[in-house]
């Protein structure tokens, strides 16, 4: 690279996998399609075009062998107290960041979180989200999101014997009781991507930050949560591989139910 061109952003993908998952024992590496399902992830993250750094934080040494195999680094283990049950993903990235900058020096620009339960994904999506937030110095993050299938101010929660709206919206007195059509949508996270700046992490401790742009995605999503998620997984990744539609049915719902 000459002088006179820009210098690339460091953009780390960090791909989180723990040994102890309850509802499917060992997911992460089990076989799909002839191969361990966090090889799917690894593998998009090595054909990103802005992707310069594959790294996989484990605490189980089998997931770390599969996962150098497939390409991923495994510069560390991550300790057993960060992939417990209830371990946040901050924690985790926490970790990582500070590990590579104490231990190696290397602080990335970016950070993208890919999930290995959820591989069924386009390449073309994380380098779409990268290249947004690279572009918007003011963003934090960004997030995938689909349309929610039931609007939230619609929705209530349990205060006592008594009900009280779940959110509320600001100049319209009972936004439960409008019409459907005259709320605004709403989107649900989905996971198929997040992108987040290091000094969000680090200095916000946050997975999100003040400032969130988000890219809309409208076809199926995929996740393995439940055995019989994985049949599920297993087609769309065929599918993907094919490049055929997701799924057989046309997504026409654009629009929350009353």
């Amino acid at each position: 690279m000459s002088d006179s061109e820009p210098k690339k952003a460091e953009v780390l993908a960090l791909i989180l996998a723990r040994g102890g998952s309850k509802s499917v024992p060992r997911k992460n590496i089990m076989p799909v399609n002839g191969r361990p399902l966090i090889a799917y992830t690894i593998r998009q993250a090595l054909t990103s075009r802005f992707v310069t750094r594959t790294i996989v934080s484990t605490d189980d040494e089998e997931i770390a062998d599969i996962s150098r195999e497939w390409g991923a680094e495994i510069p560390f283990m991550r300790p057993p107290e960060l992939a417990q049950d209830d371990s946040v993903d901050l924690e985790a990235f926490v970790h990582c960041l500070a590990w590579l900058r104490d231990n190696e020096g290397y602080e990335p620009e970016l950070v993208v979180h890919l999930r290995a339960t959820g591989p069924v994904r386009r390449v073309e999506v994380i380098d779409q989200g990268i290249e947004m937030l690279l572009k918007t110095p003011d963003a934090d993050s960004l997030r995938t999101v689909v349309l929610a299938k039931q609007t939230p101010f619609k929705m209530w929660r349990f205060d006592g014997s008594y009900i009280v709206p779940v959110v509320t919206l600001p100049g319209v007195p009972e936004a439960h009781s409008v019409a459907r059509q005259s709320l605004p949508k709403a989107y649900w996270q989905n996971g198929y991507v997040d992108v987040i700046r290091r000094e969000t992490i680090l200095e916000k401790n946050s997975m999100v930050g003040d400032s969130v742009l988000g890219i809309e995605i409208d076809e199926p999503v995929f996740d393995i949560d439940y055995p019989d998620d994985v049949a599920r997984v297993a087609e769309g990744l065929r599918r993907l591989e094919q490049g055929l539609p997701l799924s057989d049915e046309k997504e026409t719902d654009d629009r929350h139910p009353v």
